[in-house]
């Protein structure tokens, strides 16, 4: 089914294809500039640091709800082996075998694409099965440090969890600004926290993954009008699945990695940040995010960390 002129009018107003120039990998992420770094850097009070990814294991997050997104599968290849010879020291070494967004992740531009394009306007096709993305892989983010805002959607609404069948809208969005007590501005990486994740934390994989609260089609034109640099969430799908609109599968998706070049991040931990952001009243910090350098990646894991 083709994608509705719904959809392509909202995808016209948050373009950014050449905004960059037409070689630009990293589309969003531009906005994070050294001024951007030094005053997430001034943000920090305590230095009291909070983890935010999921632990990686095999037990994890997929289902097989998602084709081939495995979870982590790990291996000892040496168990306190003396690789020179008998009373020489012993090492211990390990392998893994799992999907790049299977846990705590970021998704790169060219994870979608729609009408056979990719972000500024490249073609579907410049992804291949060998050699997985050549143009705008998660390799080309060599850093990701900047001022993180978490938005406590949940929070501000006064409930621990959305519920599944709840779109996120830019007036939640403002709600949560207005709850905290602080401005989403360019540059920003801006966490949302449904409370979803709470049901995985509980043991339900399978509620966890459907359905799911998330961020509605309507939220891109925001997060386009504050110049935001990249979105993440503690849902499976980030987007509210099933979707808002009959038969419109992954439009926020499409939305921020191929029209506006904006990573999105997803199965991100934020129930200690929640907690932490209102002990201090503070909901935003220094965040430390930078992806895994996998060359052609089109998804990687991460471990960020907020620091209040």
């Amino acid at each position: 089914m083709a994608l509705p002129a719904e959809f392509h009018e909202i995808a016209k107003r948050v373009n950014n294809w050449g905004r960059w120039g037409a070689d630009d990998e990293i589309g969003t992420l531009n906005l994070v500039t050294d001024a951007v770094v030094r005053e997430a850097a001034a943000r920090v009070r305590t230095g009291h640091r909070v983890p935010l990814a999921l632990p990686l294991r095999q037990d994890g997050v997929q289902t097989g709800m998602i084709p081939g997104r495995i979870d982590p599968l790990h291996a000892m290849v040496q168990v306190n082996q003396e690789l020179f010879g008998p009373g020489t020291v012993a090492c211990s070494d390990d392998v893994v075998t799992m999907g790049l967004q299977a846990g705590t992740h970021w998704d790169a531009l060219p994870h979608v694409s729609h009408s056979g394009r990719l972000y500024n306007g490249r073609p579907a096709g410049t992804v291949t099965a060998h050699g997985g993305a050549a143009f705008a892989g998660i390799d080309k983010v060599r850093h990701l440090v900047s001022r993180g805002v978490l938005l406590d959607v949940a929070r501000a609404r006064g409930v621990e969890r959305l519920d599944g069948g709840h779109a996120v809208t830019p007036e939640d969005l403002e709600a949560a600004e207005e709850f905290a007590g602080v401005r989403v501005r360019a540059g920003d990486v801006v966490l949302v926290r449904t409370g979803q994740i709470r049901v995985l934390l509980a043991g339900d994989r399978q509620a966890y993954a459907y359905p799911s609260p998330g961020l509605s089609v309507r939220t891109p034109e925001w997060f386009h009008a504050r110049d935001v640099a990249a979105v993440a969430n503690d849902t499976l799908t980030f987007e509210i699945f099933p979707p808002e609109i009959e038969d419109l599968w992954l439009p926020v998706h499409a939305l921020h990695l191929v029209e506006m070049g904006m990573l999105q991040g997803q199965n991100w931990n934020l129930e200690e940040l929640s907690t932490a952001c209102g002990e201090t009243g503070r909901h935003d910090f220094l965040l430390s995010a930078t992806p895994e350098p996998f060359t052609g990646a089109t998804g990687t894991p991460v471990a960020p960390v907020a620091v209040l």
